[in-house]
């Protein structure tokens, strides 16, 4: 009778436990990650969920790859830039389900952030589609790979955008680790708190709930390229406003250019940099704003660096207009 009691004991925990399964703990608040909410309900784990990390692998180790381009012990990712060259590591709306490029503007210099021609590296790992749109013209077969596996879109990014070497497994798994660091919150959302408590713990409609959560955001990026106008002189017929045009310059433009931070053209906020994009800007030629917002810039030889295009959905016409009315006013 001694040696079943335990046994018995054992049986009666391992029930409870399975019947309570999903509520311990099951309080939903602004800090609980939204993976944690949607898991909850019973979505099945995305491909880039972490199991076991290298030996050498380690958050600290994504960071400083993110930001700085090497985790110190080994070759630099990339000659050129870092993933911060084009990326945030914060989110860049206030509701996360607009993707108009002026509230992501005004959102930047509300909080001081960079107007960058890529999307955010925060909520990231809440994604399912990567290289989005008109992406696919400009990589061609490498974004099948990507499209639906962070880690492939990781790759692509460091051979092809970062115009560097590939990572190592635990480089992966390294920024991988990081970028978790960066998933969404509840309090990212525009969920009303009074409806938290429907997401605690899985009940029958859990694939509604599902859906409804991954409602107030994007599961992908949306990208479309877009020509400059026909006649540069005339540019795309808007009238631009020098104001908003000031924090395009100041928080696109200087961001890479600014002491040739990641690029070979030197600019600052001085008349002389102005004067010299305003010149440009109407002319068919490589300096002009508008062949290099839309359609990028080639690399040089010898230097392998190049400026990546807007799309639409990062920067609009009419953004463009406003960098060239700050650009030649008087």
């Amino acid at each position: 009778m001694k040696k079943i009691f335990p046994i018995i004991l054992l049986c009666v925990i391992w029930s409870f436990i399975a019947m309570n399964e999903g509520r311990v703990g099951a309080e939903v608040t602004g800090e609980t990650p939204v993976w944690e909410v949607l898991k909850r309900l019973g979505e099945p784990s995305p491909n880039h969920q972490l199991t076991i990390l290298p030996k050498k692998a380690s958050v600290e180790i994504g960071r400083n790859i993110v930001h700085f381009g090497s985790a110190k012990s080994v070759k630099q990712q990339s000659a050129h830039f870092v993933c911060t060259s084009c990326h945030n590591t914060e989110k860049e709306f206030a509701d996360l389900r607009d993707t108009d490029p002026q509230k992501r503007l005004e959102y930047a210099a509300e909080k001081g952030l960079p107007f960058l021609p890529a999307s955010p590296l925060y909520g990231v790992v809440n994604r399912s589609s990567y290289y989005n749109g008109d992406y696919e013209i400009k990589y061609g077969d490498l974004v099948i790979p990507a499209r639906n596996n962070l880690r492939e879109a990781i790759q692509l990014c460091a051979v092809e955008c970062s115009q560097g070497r590939k990572l190592k497994n635990w480089e992966m798994e390294s920024v991988l680790s990081y970028l978790w660091t960066l998933e969404l919150k509840m309090e990212d959302l525009k969920i009303p708190t009074t409806d938290y408590g429907k997401y605690a713990v899985k009940a029958e409609n859990a694939t509604d709930l599902i859906t409804e959560v991954k409602s107030y955001y994007h599961t992908d990026s949306p990208a479309h390229f877009v020509a400059p106008p026909e006649d540069r002189k005339a540019g795309y017929g808007l009238k631009g406003d020098p104001e908003n045009g000031e924090h395009i310059y100041k928080l696109s433009c200087l961001h890479c250019h600014d002491d040739q931070r990641y690029s070979m053209l030197d600019l600052n906020d001085g008349k002389l940099s102005r004067r010299l994009l305003a010149k440009h800007f109407p002319k068919y030629s490589y300096y002009s704003s508008y062949q290099m917002i839309r359609y990028g810039a080639p690399s040089h030889p010898g230097k392998s660096a190049y400026m990546p295009q807007f799309t639409s959905e990062k920067m609009s016409n009419q953004q463009v207009e406003d960098l060239r009315a700050y650009l030649t006013k008087k």
